[in-house]
């Protein structure tokens, strides 16, 4: 099919893109640089190391400092051990098999660790991802080779637009004491859905609870098992987590983001680890790997008996590693026949012990920020389709300009949306925000069909606290600064924080130091984020409330909420540029994260120029809730 041609084609032009900004981050870099790019870690200690599938040596390696410095080692990525000796010589490649905490394990392509592994100064690089885009080739390759008369041949039909999904409506209705009308509503249509269903959150109307109670009733109907997908590690964890709290049998696979008992319990090594043959897996492996340290202590120059000897012991480890995996595989396939819930990234679906079951259903959450070729890998793999997510927050991230263009940023969630509005329910009722905080965003992005839970409808901070409030910095000389990468606004900043100090005092009379709300100050650039975090530092009144006060951008933001927000808007100049503020999606995000109080900070001569923006300051007049700084004496 054409469609999938040019998803092929779109997808080749991304890896490429994706390829050249890797390289020209890590060409010519020291390990310091790559470390603090979050692609390094540097230096490491190796903590153990144990055979594994195919004889293949894991090595699991500790980082010993730096350990504050946020990374993108992530479960199932290439990376590469290296001697900072001679990283060009001394370096050996693998799969990372785990990623918690400040620890990872990986898998060499080897079977013993070279010599210079025990010289020290070593470290982890993060290689280029070229294993997801084969994932995602092959998906679209069998997408293209189904034969259009099969099962799978009419689900992809269906979700290429050629025919429409069928719906069983004589199923008896679903109830649920715990959701509201439009959620039970998500709920019977997901039930009643033959091959696609979607489920449309906007922020705060409990999409995650929605999904739960449906996959509950799913398996309640009879489905054997479901695969549980998202395009992050976090989203995946919420899932699997609350699942797991419904009495759900879940396996995670990969590593979770959030090192926690909890959902560590729910992975496959802790499961392999509490099953009842592990004991004689472990003996057989402690067996092989003597086996292999006996060949290992004959020197080069030996004869012809000690070379027998030699290749007789590495033939009986290698003959005992065999007993191992087929004892492993036993394991695993016993834990999955047992497991309801497979619960995996997008692309960690493929992962090797999980690669060849089929699903009767497969759910993608958040499937607004997931590109096209991704959602193919789980979809192939089930009977019907239930994508969730807020095609009106943020989109995917793509590196190529031109794949976004030529149509790789528009989601097979946004396509479905548009062809299928019988397949869609909106969730209606949000419990999070004050009504005037939802009010411009319910506006515009969900035809003000979105409505406050009389629970949040009109809880404030503190009596007479004012929910909503825009500061019109115009006129103050408050000029952007730009650098090479990013925006920042030092004055900006310096306002707000002066403008937080004085609500938090007014505020803390109502609440005690330990229930003092919780705070988000947020902006678009990172730039302004190191103004912001080096400003909140010396804030010297601020410091009785920084336990409570977090830094960061609108996009690390996204599935977040705070009692208090701040947005500094940073963009103010002459030519009314306001760069990618243009994206309208990235500032729903950050107008809907406040529960009790949201605060924009910002240039209108600047903003006004852009209709959204415009449309935001006149809501802000007609609810009350301009500022100008000048009038406020905010410009002091």
């Amino acid at each position: 099919m054409d469609h999938f041609r040019r998803l092929q084609e779109l997808l080749r032009i991304e890896r490429e893109a994706d390829k050249e900004a890797y390289l020209a981050l890590t060409r010519s870099s020291s390990a310091a640089q790559r470390r603090a790019n979050g692609i390094t870690w540097y230096p490491v200690a190796i903590r153990g190391t144990e055979l594994s599938r195919a004889e293949y040596i894991t090595v699991e390696v500790e980082r010993t400092t730096h350990t504050d410095v946020a990374h993108q080692l992530r479960f199932g990525a290439s990376a590469m051990l290296f001697s900072n000796h001679n990283a060009a010589e001394y370096h050996i490649e693998g799969t990372l098999t785990y990623v918690g905490g400040d620890r990872l394990k990986l898998q060499l392509r080897t079977d013993e660790l070279p010599e210079w592994a025990h010289d020290g100064k070593l470290g982890i690089d993060l290689l280029f991802d070229d294993n997801s885009y084969d994932q995602m080739q092959a998906a679209l390759r069998q997408a293209l080779s189904t034969d259009e008369r099969t099962p799978t041949g009419r689900h992809i039909r269906i979700l290429t637009g050629q025919i429409a999904p069928t719906f069983n409506t004589s199923l008896p209705p679903y109830h649920h004491t715990r959701l509201n009308p439009s959620q039970q509503a998500a709920v019977n249509n997901i039930l009643q859905a033959q091959e696609l269903a979607i489920v449309h959150g906007p922020p705060g109307t409990g999409k995650t609870t929605t999904l739960v109670q449906a996959i509950n009733a799913l398996i309640a109907q009879g489905a054997p098992r479901i695969l549980v997908t998202a395009p992050s590690n976090t989203a995946v964890d919420l899932l699997a987590e609350k699942l797991s709290g419904e009495g759900l049998s879940v396996l995670r696979v990969g590593s979770p983001a959030r090192v926690s008992e909890r959902l560590l319990s729910l992975t496959l090594d802790s499961k392999i680890a509490a099953h009842s043959s592990v004991k004689e897996m472990k003996r057989l492996k402690k067996q092989a790997a003597e086996f292999k340290d006996m060949a290992h202590k004959y020197k080069r120059s030996f004869g012809r008996a000690e070379r027998e000897q030699r290749k007789a012991l590495f033939d009986e480890a290698h003959k005992i590693m065999k007993d191992v995996g087929r004892m492993e595989q036993y394991i695993i396939d016993d834990i999955i026949a047992r497991t309801q819930i497979v619960a995996a990234t997008l692309v960690g679906a493929n992962h090797y012990t999980v690669r060849d079951l089929h699903y009767p259903i497969v759910v993608i959450d958040e499937a607004g920020q997931a590109i096209e070729p991704a959602c193919w890998i789980p979809i192939l793999k089930g009977d019907k389709v239930i994508l969730a997510g807020d095609h009106c927050q943020l989109p995917p991230t793509i590196k190529s300009d031109e794949a976004a263009r030529a149509g790789l940023a528009h989601t097979l969630f946004e396509r479905c949306i548009a062809l299928y509005p019988q397949a869609v329910t909106l969730l209606q009722e949000q419990y999070r925000m004050h009504l005037h905080i939802m009010g411009y965003s319910a506006r515009v992005f969900y035809e003000d069909r979105l409505k406050a839970h009389t629970s949040v409808a009109h809880h404030l901070l503190a009596p007479g606290e004012a929910p909503l409030t825009f500061i019109d910095t115009a006129g103050c000389g408050h000029d952007e600064q730009a650098d090479d990468t990013s925006i920042s606004n030092p004055e900006e900043a310096a306002l707000l924080f002066k403008h937080l100090t004085r609500m938090l005092t007014g505020i803390a009379p109502h609440y005690t130091g330990t229930t003092m709300p919780s705070v988000a100050v947020i902006s678009p650039y990172k730039a302004q984020l190191y103004v912001l975090e080096e400003q909140l530092q010396h804030a010297t009144e601020l410091q009785p409330y920084i336990r409570s006060i977090s830094v960061n951008t609108i996009d690390s933001f996204q599935g977040q909420e705070r009692d208090i927000v701040y947005i500094s808007m940073t963009r103010s100049n002459t030519d009314a540029n306001i760069g990618f503020l243009s994206d309208i999606r990235r500032m729903n995000v950050a107008l809907t994260r406040a529960r009790k109080k949201l605060v924009i900070i910002g240039d209108s001569a600047t903003l006004a120029a852009h209709p959204f923006y415009a449309g935001l300051i006149a809501y802000t007049e007609a609810v009350g809730a301009y500022k100008s700084a000048w009038e406020e004496n905010w410009s002091d």
